[in-house]
């Protein structure tokens, strides 16, 4: 073998070495079950490169005095308060204010609905008003909100009992809330008395996604857009600070952000789990099925998806009524949150749980506990559980 074949093969073995050690310095993808980020299935070319711009405007686009912030706010960008599309943190909790009953925010011209608790430099923060109720409204996780979003009206009626008809204690109903000039509806839309069904929000009071998302802007950061073209400060109009397009790709993220996947379903304890989750009744609120309609996105269109919610409005009593509404909704009424992605909750909460509307819980038996109202039922039977039935529960739970 000669000198040059002796000098090349001395560097493919020095290739390969290197290959080997940088694959076992550099950490391996984290499992798709355990992250809450990501596209779901189906989407198209043109679709991919659109949810990337999404992402890079959600995650990526840190906001100044320069490029538009405030002057008041409450984060300088979206994924400040969902850290890995996840839940956010009592640092990232936003406080609401200024409605106390279906009538409406009386507050409005002080600043409601929403504190923002930030400024820059030269202006003041805002304060809660004199006399106004408020809550504390922890950020949810992002993912699925897209096959949420494509439920049809009609489906929702068809697990709302306003009246509990059926006896059995609980009777959740829709947020009829009044749209935005700007929103467009779905189709096949059901309208009462001029307003439709809100399905996001704690209390269920926002529309539709595009509604969250130029809301956020204008709320949270203080980014004025067409859709929401006013100075949070001042209450006067300014030219848009964000893009039409930026938008439009922020919402297609949010639509398109994949649902949570179950770990390890197939566990003995976590099977039994889940039937006692059925047999105590917790998925008369947290349905466990759902299916949605057409969707100008055809990888959402006609989906059956496990989101564990009925997004409807239920009374969970005195202990978690804050004085604080919106909407049609009165104080102690809640829209079921959604427990897929729970089990991994920890991961943007700063290692423990943060849970309920305001994050007050530690743990998942604790916000079970806090349950009342039209939850009463299901938390004695909760309480009667064996510590190993309450362990199974919790189990399958945090494998959602």
């Amino acid at each position: 073998m000669g000198r040059k074949h002796l000098i090349v093969l001395g560097m493919m073995v020095v290739i390969i070495f290197g290959l080997v050690a940088c694959e076992k310095l550099l950490p391996s993808a984290p499992a798709d079950d355990s992250v809450l980020d990501g596209p779901i299935e189906g989407l198209t070319p043109e679709q991919s490169v659109q949810f990337l711009r999404g992402d890079v405007a959600f995650n990526d686009e840190i906001f100044t005095p320069e490029t538009g912030l405030g002057p008041l706010f409450v984060a300088t960008s979206c994924g400040t308060c969902h850290a890995g599309d996840g839940k956010g943190h009592p640092f990232t909790t936003l406080t609401r204010f200024g409605q106390r009953d279906s009538i409406g925010n009386q507050f409005l011209h002080l600043g409601g609905p929403q504190l923002q608790n930030r400024a820059i430099y030269n202006y003041l923060p805002e304060n809660i008003p004199a006399g106004a109720t408020f809550s504390k409204f922890t950020p949810p996780a992002n993912t699925g909100l897209g096959l949420l979003d494509a439920v049809t009206d009609t489906d929702l009626l068809l697990l709302a009992d306003p009246d509990d008809i059926d006896g059995d204690g609980i009777s959740g109903r829709p947020n009829w809330v009044a749209l935005p000039l700007y929103a467009t509806t779905r189709p096949n839309s059901i309208i009462r008395n001029g307003k439709y069904i809100g399905r996001f929000g704690k209390k269920a009071s926002t529309y539709d996604l595009l509604q969250q998302t130029a809301t956020a802007y204008s709320q949270d950061i203080g980014i004025a857009s067409t859709y929401e073209p006013y100075d949070t400060y001042h209450g006067q109009l300014i030219d848009p600070e964000v893009s039409n397009q930026t938008i439009i790709d922020v919402v297609f993220y949010l639509k398109t952000l994949k649902a949570p996947i179950q770990r390890n379903a197939g566990n003995p304890d976590v099977v039994a789990g889940k039937n006692i989750f059925t047999q105590i009744s917790c998925g008369k609120c947290h349905v466990p099925e759902m299916k949605t309609g057409a969707s100008t996105i055809s990888a959402l269109s006609f989906k059956t998806f496990a989101p564990y919610t009925d997004m409807l409005l239920h009374d969970m009593g005195p202990g978690l009524d804050d004085g604080y509404t919106e909407g049609t909704a009165v104080s102690s009424e809640w829209r079921t949150p959604p427990l897929w992605g729970i089990g991994l909750s920890k991961k943007s909460q700063g290692g423990q749980y943060f849970l309920l509307h305001d994050g007050r819980a530690r743990s998942i038996e604790e916000a079970i506990l806090l349950h009342g109202g039209e939850a009463q039922n299901s938390k004695i039977s909760y309480q009667e559980l064996t510590a190993t039935e309450k362990a199974k529960l919790i189990k399958f739970l945090e494998s959602l």
